[in-house]
């Protein structure tokens, strides 16, 4: 996938998406950061799903490699048929409104793959629930986690493979979970001072979906991503200038195992465009008081 230079900064950049092995990355924080020491980046967030457990470890690490770690996390929220995902930047990862929320997010995670794996044995796959914990460890069970169990007991040939036949939207073992509206998630990250971005555009996003999000008052939009071909992040940098959004991007890194290891110091965004981010929290800050 060909990216212009102008999109995607190799040193000296900021990755605005990464996932550590307290959701469904592979890496503790400590070898994460490591790997984006050696990258040559500046500025990272840490954005599990649903979860914020990562980062008292993350920015003690970051403060030790003069890496800058911003508080983030990827929140999954819904509307309509739709499953959407929001990333969050700079919030008080304290706050307890949010700490509530995460903690209800995370048991429902649980709940979730319990309900999945019944649903498995109704089709007549055996997977032992055990298997699913070992993947997830001391992280947020995630889809993903399922997909390794299925794949490591061989009842399937790919992690691809067991979201196509049976964990994937409209698949017979199927489950959604309780999540936050748009407008929910988006003043719940207002509450505790951050910023909201829409998360991967190009992946199963209609227009509809982008002005509901423009209208429940979203921060702006993530423009880089592995997912999107130069063609799309032209296509959200114009919505961006056109909607007063603000720009994010990052790698989506998950580890080696989900063979994006080829990612880290390669899909970033300019320092700068955190430095607009700030601007934006410092004048809203302003307007408040």
């Amino acid at each position: 996938m060909q990216f212009e230079k102008n999109c995607a900064v190799n040193s000296a950049g900021a990755d605005l998406h990464m996932h550590t092995n307290y959701s469904d990355g592979v890496f503790e924080p400590s070898a994460l950061l490591k790997k984006v020491k050696k990258a040559g980046m500046e500025i990272v967030s840490i954005t599990d799903h649903d979860t914020v457990d990562a980062l008292d470890e993350a920015i003690d690490i970051g403060d030790e490699l003069n890496i800058e770690v911003i508080p983030g996390v990827e929140l999954s929220v819904s509307t309509g048929d739709n499953d959407i995902h929001l990333l969050a930047y700079f919030f008080d990862y304290k706050n307890s409104d949010l700490l509530a929320y995460l903690h209800f997010a995370k048991a429902e995670r649980y709940s979730r793959a319990v309900r999945i794996v019944e649903k498995l044995h109704s089709i007549g796959i055996p997977l032992d629930f055990d298997a699913v914990l070992s993947f997830a460890g001391k992280g947020c069970i995630c889809r993903t986690h399922i997909a390794k169990a299925l794949h490591k007991n061989k009842f399937v040939h790919s992690l691809q493979e067991s979201f196509v036949k049976y964990i994937g939207y409209g698949q017979p073992a199927y489950e959604e979970k309780k999540t936050l509206s748009i407008k929910e998630a988006i003043a719940l990250i207002n509450s505790a001072g951050g910023l909201t971005f829409i998360a991967h555009p190009g992946k199963n996003f209609s227009d509809a979906v982008f002005h509901q999000l423009v209208d429940d008052g979203i921060d702006g939009i993530e423009v880089i991503h592995p997912s999107h071909t130069t063609q799309l992040v032209k296509h959200y940098r114009s919505l961006a200038t056109e909607y007063f959004l603000l720009e994010s991007g990052g790698s989506d890194f998950h580890g080696a195992e989900r063979n994006d290891g080829m990612y880290i110091g390669t899909y970033t965004i300019p320092t700068s465009f955190v430095d607009t981010m700030r601007h934006r929290l410092f004048q809203q800050t302003y307007v408040t008081i």
